[in-house]
């Protein structure tokens, strides 16, 4: 046998080997997807993908040999998000709103590969998760311009789901109304409460009247079936195009950096790992205090004494009890390590109710 078939049958051996790692690999793929089921975790995290990939390549001695397993690697990681991505289309994500919704497109960018479930309002999207007829649900925490979604803050702080992602949306609203349909001619717009507050110095400078809805795109389709031509939704451009309306004008935000922060939740918390130290990571805490005087200010102290930098704080009235209320923070950091959990338990100890709603990285939104 000659040094070229001899070579041949080496390679072979390796490729045999090769294939069988390669199957295995897949395999593991498979559990990983059923977690990022579970926990509401997209396919890709393209800050992990890096790490692993400047960690993988050290394995090789020769750097000319590196320049070509370095693309290997990148294969090597498409293929298995792709796999993933397969097992992952039965995935059934809940929202809030119809097709052309925003929060439809927020369902699109964190879960491309899923089914997205249209719902009512938020609660009967939410509650459809509690019960396992969906496996997420993607839910909007706040806007830039009109703050906190007060029903969802509800939702956190009530219910039994888990914010394990957050992303955002750019908002860009537009005057939606029935073809052959005049922007003179409007004289009620119909929209989301937080899209009219989103608008109001377009809607006031015009002098139109507001009448409120579920959504902006539940909005659209109003209009649509009233047939009237001196009504107009405040909705997506997307959502003109998908319910035959006309864009009466485009770009009415009053703020043209608006922006809507949404957060995907399930039923099981992610726990990212405790060892593995990112700058990105932030997490979510709601809290009640006792009704004494430095309660609040004593639960903070100790927020910002284990080195979490608060980038969010906000307060919401208890339905149920008068003049009480609930508190909101988002904070960067690592809340599983040991400083984590000490933190935790200090706070247990004055804090009436304590609720880590989730965890999340910021880079991977």
């Amino acid at each position: 046998m000659n040094e070229l078939a001899q070579a041949r049958v080496e390679i072979n051996e390796i490729d045999v080997e090769m294939a069988k790692l390669f199957e295995r690999r897949m395999k593991i793929c498979e559990k990983i997807a059923a977690f990022k089921k579970e926990h509401a975790l997209p396919v890709r995290d393209p800050v992990r993908e890096h790490d692993w990939i400047v960690r993988s390549k050290g394995r090789v001695e020769s750097p000319e040999i590196e320049s070509y397993y370095v693309p290997f690697l990148r294969n090597v990681v498409d293929l298995s998000c792709r796999y993933q991505s397969r097992a992952l289309e039965e995935r059934r994500v809940a929202y809030s709103g119809v097709p052309g919704a925003f929060a439809h497109a927020a369902v699109e960018k964190l879960f491309p590969e899923s089914q997205a479930i249209p719902y009512p309002n938020f609660a009967a999207a939410y509650k459809s998760v509690e019960n396992g007829e969906n496996d997420c649900v993607v839910l909007p925490l706040e806007n830039s311009f009109e703050g906190e979604v007060a029903a969802v803050m509800d939702l956190l702080f009530f219910g039994n789901l888990y914010a394990n992602q957050v992303t955002e949306i750019p908002i860009r609203h537009a005057l939606l109304g029935l073809l052959g349909s005049s922007i003179d001619g409007v004289k009620t717009v119909v929209s989301h409460p937080q899209a009219l507050g989103q608008c109001r110095n377009y809607i006031e400078s015009r002098g139109i009247a507001t009448q409120t809805y579920a959504n902006t795109a539940l909005a659209a389709q109003y209009v649509l079936e009233q047939g009237d031509p001196t009504m107009a939704a405040i909705a997506s451009e997307e959502t003109a195009r998908l319910y035959g309306l006309k864009i009466l004008a485009s770009g009415i935000n009053d703020s043209p950096n608006n922006t809507t922060r949404f957060a995907a939740l399930s039923r099981v918390q992610n726990t990212p790992s405790s060892s593995n130290v990112r700058e990105d990571e932030n997490f979510i805490l709601l809290f009640t205090v006792q009704n004494r005087a430095g309660a609040l200010a004593q639960t903070l102290n100790i927020i910002g004494s284990h080195g979490y930098n608060m980038r969010n704080l906000r307060s919401r009235p208890m339905k149920d009890l008068q003049w009480s209320y609930f508190f909101y923070v988002e904070a960067e950091g690592n809340v599983h390590n040991s400083n984590g959990k000490d933190m935790m338990r200090e706070l247990s100890a004055i804090c009436a109710r304590l609720k880590l709603v989730g965890a999340y990285y910021a880079g991977s939104k």
